[in-house]
C-alpha cells in the first residue's frame, strides 16, 4: 500500500509530514521510519512527523528521529506542522496543539509561524558550557567562531562521552559579524549536523542570555538554513513567554511505494 506524505523544512530541517488522522501509521509503517528518512533509497529527512486528531485541541504532533526512536520536542517541526495544518484547513490563524512536551499555542506572523515554548527556570552551568531544557535536552557550547569547527566530530564525542546513551543535543555559539549569533548543532537521534534546531535555537539564545553576551529580550540565531528568532521574558530566574520564529516551507508531496 503507497503512503502519502508531504515534504516540509524549517530553516533546512526536514521533515516527512503524514496526515495520520485515521492512525494506522505506527500499526503499518512504524517499522520503516529508518528507510523513509534515508537520504540516498528513501525520501530523506532529518525526522518524520505524524498529524494525528486529538481529543481536547487542534491536532496532536508526534515526532520521530530518522534513526525510528520516538523522539522529545522538535521546534521547527512544531512550525511546519503549525503551517501544514492550515493548509490542510484544520486551523485558521492560531492553534492549541498537542507536542511531545504538551500543549503549545502558535500563531502566524505574515509568512513565518510564531510557535510558543514551555517556560524554563534550570539552567546549570558546566565544564562544556550551560545545559538547559527547552522540549528537549541541550548542551551550548561558546566558541570564538564556528568556521572549521569539526561539529560532527565534537558534537558525537560530547553526546555519548558526556551525556552517555540517552545523550543531548550539542550546540556550539559564536558571535556573528553583523550581530546576534551564529549556531550550528549536533542532533541526537539524526546523529549528525543538521542545518537548524529549533530548541537548540532557543536554548542558545537563553543562554547567550543567562551568561550575559546579550540583553535580550529578543535573539537572533544565524543557522546554516537560514534566521530564527527567540523571544522571551525573564524575571527572578526564570524564563517565559518564550517563543520561537521563523520560516516553514512546503517543498514536495509525494507517494512512497
Amino acid at each position: 500500500m503507497s503512503l502519502a506524505f508531504v515534504k516540509y523544512h524549517g530553516t533546512g530541517n526536514d521533515f516527512i509530514m503524514i496526515d495520520d488522522r485515521v492512525q494506522n501509521f505506527e500499526h503499518r509503517y512504524a517499522h520503516r521510519i529508518t528507510s523513509l528518512c534515508d537520504r540516498h533509497t528513501g525520501i530523506g529527512a532529518d525526522g518524520l512527523i505524524l498529524l494525528q486528531n486529538s481529543d481536547d485541541y487542534d491536532f496532536k504532533m508526534v515526532y520521530y528521529n530518522s534513526d525510528g526512536a520516538l523522539g522529545s520536542m522538535c521546534g521547527n517541526g512544531a512550525r511546519c506542522i503549525v503551517h501544514w495544518a492550515k493548509e490542510l484547513g484544520i486551523i485558521k490563524e492560531k492553534t492549541d496543539f498537542e507536542a511531545p512536551d504538551g500543549l503549545h499555542q502558535a500563531w502566524f506572523d505574515k509568512d513565518e509561524v510564531v510557535l510558543a515554548m514551555a517556560d524554563v527556570r534550570a539552567i546549570e552551568a558546566n565544564a562544556y558550557g550551560i545545559f538547559l531544557d527547552t522540549g528537549s535536552p541541550h548542551q551550548v557550547c561558546i566558541e570564538k567562531r564556528l568556521e572549521g569547527l569539526d561539529v560532527t566530530g565534537k558534537g558525537r564525542t560530547l553526546r555519548y562521552d558526556v551525556f552517555g546513551k540517552e545523550g543531548a543535543n550539542i550546540n556550539f555559539v559564536a558571535p556573528a559579524k553583523d550581530g546576534g549569533f551564529a549556531l550550528r548543532t549536533y542532533e541526537r537521534g539524526v546523529e549528525a549536523e543538521t542545518l537548524s534546531c529549533g530548541t537548540g535555537a532557543t536554548a542558545a539564545a537563553l543562554a547567550m542570555h543567562h551568561l550575559s553576551l546579550s540583553s535580550g529580550p529578543i535573539v537572533v540565531l544565524k543557522t546554516l538554513g537560514g534566521n530564527l528568532k527567540v523571544s522571551f521574558d525573564f524575571s527572578d530566574g526564570l524564563y517565559s513567554n518564550i517563543t520561537l520564529t521563523g520560516s516553514a516551507t512546503a517543498v514536495f508531496n509525494g507517494l512512497w511505494l
